[in-house]
């Protein structure tokens, strides 16, 4: 079995949380302490290989290492050891590419020393899923004081043919928002409701389903020239059913490319949620977290890579999905990029001798979501092609 394959798998069946990731970073520590690199913790629950060749500057690569808190219903021999978490969105494979190459960068220094001009810091972040681990990263100094000066990084993308690589100069993921609403209204028994006007009611349910109908009309509004999304997949109201709700709960994600729509939409839903209130009598609590910013791959950088690069597809319009590699990009000059690891157009999906499917079956963040590791070679042949340009002219 390849290493990568092995890596990805061993990494598959620790799946951790957050910033709490021990077994995630003693397995890393392991693989990574027989190389020429030194291993820096530059944050709670992050892990960087810096291989230190006396540059002037440094590129960095970045794998996320954090799961999800899923359920994994896929009944394969690498399953998850730890139940209710899963590497359901690809970081275990991700993993795997960044310790495929640090090694090829250990061995490259070992047999052609010279020849790679730049140093490498690999950097393991956690908390992606939650937090945004990169920005922590970014304000540790790490990158200060290890001299780098761009960064890259890949997700595996189920939507896209298996071994298919696609990016794009600009804007390529959304800013995203989580938005929290507390409705506040007044329990009491539906008996004492009859003929009670609506805006007297006090219904905290009632007011979160005007918000939710209202809401839509307004993102329906707001993308009809530029894409912008909100959606609230969270709706907790009351505590019986022959009661008024006296509180509801209403959780979603806001999703744009640019900050002057983003200012529009906070204050639409700021408007919508006012009146829904006000019609029904109740307060609120409203909170827009900061979230990530838009994945923003520069142009420059991305222009003097693509032609190392001839497979790349362009992403013809960004996509609005979030990613905390954008705060990487605030603080430097970085591109991200998306492997495929979906069912190319009129081909069978087989399943190797661990019935591991050669391609993904599901989305990502189910309980289902696999691939075949050997789509993870395609990775690492944009590191080494990366690491083998000639950086000084940009």
């Amino acid at each position: 079995m390849l290493q990568i394959i092995e890596d990805r798998r061993a990494l598959h069946q620790i799946p951790e949380l957050d910033r709490q990731l021990p077994e995630t970073l003693a397995y890393l520590t392991a693989a990574l302490a027989p190389l020429r690199c030194r291993l820096l913790r530059p944050m709670a629950g992050a892990l960087c290989a810096y291989f230190d060749f006396g540059a002037a500057h440094t590129i960095a690569f970045r794998s996320d290492a954090d799961a999800l808190p899923v359920q994994e219903q896929t009944g394969l021999p690498f399953a998850s050891h730890h139940p209710g978490k899963m590497h359901a969105c690809g970081h275990d494979g991700h993993m795997a590419m960044a310790l495929a190459a640090a090694t090829y960068v250990d061995r490259t220094i070992r047999e052609q020393p010279g020849a790679l001009k730049r140093n490498v810091l690999f950097v393991f972040q956690p908390a992606e899923e939650t937090t945004g681990g990169a920005k922590t990263v970014c304000e540790s100094g790490v990158f200060e004081r290890c001299g780098v000066d761009r960064i890259f990084g890949f997700h595996v993308w189920p939507d896209l043919p298996a071994g298919m690589l696609a990016s794009c100069s600009g804007p390529l993921l959304a800013r995203s928002s989580e938005t929290h609403i507390h409705i506040h209204g007044a329990s009491i028994h539906i008996a004492k409701t009859y003929g009670v006007p609506v805006e007297e009611s006090h219904d905290a349910a009632l007011a979160a389903a005007k918000f939710l109908v209202a809401e839509r009309e307004l993102m329906d509004e707001l993308g009809a020239n530029e894409p912008c999304i909100g959606k609230f997949g969270l709706l907790q109201a009351g505590t019986v059913c022959n009661a008024v709700a006296g509180e509801a709960h209403v959780a979603g994600s806001l999703r744009v490319f640019t900050d002057d729509m983003f200012d529009r939409a906070r204050e639409g839903v700021r408007r919508v949620l006012d009146e829904a209130c006000a019609a029904t009598g109740c307060t609120y609590d409203l909170d827009f977290a900061e979230g990530y910013p838009p994945v923003d791959n520069d142009p420059e950088l991305f222009a003097h890579i693509a032609p190392a690069l001839p497979e790349l597809q362009l992403v013809d319009e960004p996509l609005l999905i979030a990613e905390d590699f954008a705060f990487y990009q605030r603080h430097l000059p970085g591109v991200f990029f998306l492997l495929g690891t979906g069912v190319p157009a009129g081909q069978d999906n087989p399943n190797d001798a661990e019935s591991c499917p050669a391609y993904a079956t599901s989305a990502l963040h189910t309980d289902t979501m696999l691939f075949d590791e050997k789509i993870l070679l395609e990775g690492l042949d944009v590191y080494k092609r990366l690491l083998s340009l000639d950086w000084v002219s940009v």
